[in-house]
């Protein structure tokens, strides 16, 4: 039975710690600290050259607002240049992109995104490139924020905050990301100020062209860029200054869709691309890797062992506490299970983070079974 208790109080508080204490451990860090602050948004005297690049797939639909956005930006027009990628797009995505005045487009055979943004890096002339999704639309002073980092030699990497926003009306809007992701940039903020962030976002990012790193395929910037950058010296900051907007998949399988394939592009980064390795960290950065990648992706399997051990210490008679711990997973799941006809915020909620934590396990399931393809398609709702 100590056994079963063991396993049972180490699952439980490592998804406490990944969930919840490793935010506040970084808050009383902060003030303890007082570590380095994200450097602060606004131009300098002179704005370095930036390329801004959107990688697109059949975005016929929102290319057009998207580059009329972009050359709307409070940056100088000389030292912009817009790189419309088109990543063999079937529609017209190409001649609205030229119509509505990108600088460079690029006719592309279908090779993924990344191998999209890679071609748009080589033809690129700015000092930084800056990349955005062809939906998501940037506040007009985003690029002088994002910009400004990068005043700091040591930063290699800056991700902007990006929003999320309700779908059109009349559309179904179950979906609880606004929640969980104001709790994620409140971390990320954290993180960037002590040290370096762990990931970033797709709406809003920077690097500096010269340190730009080419990855595999199926691993995304995101959750590549950060880490490597680390190891390569550098830090990778947030600027919540630098501010975008997209829409969210409005329903919550959407959600889980959407996060059940960027995971199985997460496994390959985690599992053979270098996330692990602790050379080039220092440790409180690695520590911040475990905490908020590594146990976070591992919470579904935390759960089940966990729920799997309860169980067996409530068959044999274990005590009055693994019955209550035991009744308070039955209640997550079954809040979860109701959420689909009762609509009840609670239940949302319960819903949300049921099948959100779920979705590495599944995302997990799916490399494994049939691998992870580069392409990409646009998320339900999203556009």
């Amino acid at each position: 039975m100590l056994a079963l208790e063991i396993v049972f109080w180490t699952c439980a508080a490592l998804i406490v710690w990944t969930q919840a204490g490793y935010a506040a451990a970084l808050a009383v860090a902060a003030r303890v600290l007082r570590g380095r602050a994200t450097p602060p948004a606004g131009g300098g005297p002179a704005l370095p050259s930036l390329s801004l690049i959107v990688a697109a797939h059949d975005e016929e639909q929102v290319i057009a607002a998207k580059v009329a956005n972009a050359l709307a930006l409070d940056y100088p027009r000389e030292k912009l240049q817009l790189i419309v990628a088109c990543d063999g797009c079937t529609d017209a995505t190409a001649a609205r992109a030229r119509a509505a005045g990108a600088d460079l487009v690029l006719e592309l055979p279908r090779g993924g995104k990344i191998r999209a943004q890679d071609a748009a890096v080589q033809s690129a002339r700015g000092e930084l490139v800056a990349f955005s999704d062809a939906n998501a639309l940037w506040e007009q002073g985003a690029a002088r924020a994002l910009a400004a980092a990068f005043s700091d030699p040591v930063v290699g990497y800056a991700c902007g905050q990006v929003r999320f926003v309700q779908a059109a009306a009349g559309t179904e809007a179950s979906n609880q990301e606004g929640v969980y992701w104001r709790y994620e940039l409140a971390v990320r903020a954290l993180e960037s100020q002590l040290s370096s962030i762990t990931a970033g976002n797709g709406a809003i990012y920077a690097t500096r062209r010269d340190g730009y790193i080419v990855v595999d395929p199926i691993m995304g910037h995101d959750l590549s860029l950060p880490f490597n950058m680390v190891k390569r010296g550098l830090r990778a900051v947030y600027v919540p200054g630098a501010r975008a907007s997209e829409r969210m998949v409005p329903s919550l399988l959407g959600e889980f869709a959407r996060k059940r394939r960027m995971m199985s592009h997460t496994w390959p980064i985690l599992l053979r691309g270098g996330m692990l390795s602790p050379r080039g960290y220092t440790p409180g950065y690695a520590l911040m890797i475990v905490s908020h990648r590594v146990l976070r992706y591992c919470s579904p399997g935390l759960h089940v062992v966990g729920l799997a051990a309860n169980i067996a210490l409530v068959a044999l008679g274990a005590g009055t506490l693994y019955a209550i711990t035991l009744a308070l997973q039955c209640a997550l799941l079954l809040g979860a299970l109701l959420a689909g006809s009762i609509r009840l915020r609670a239940l949302q909620l319960a819903r949300y983070y049921v099948l959100t934590t779920a979705s590495p396990a599944a995302g997990l399931w799916d490399w494994l079974r049939h691998g992870t393809s580069a392409a990409w398609e646009t998320a339900e709702g999203t556009r």
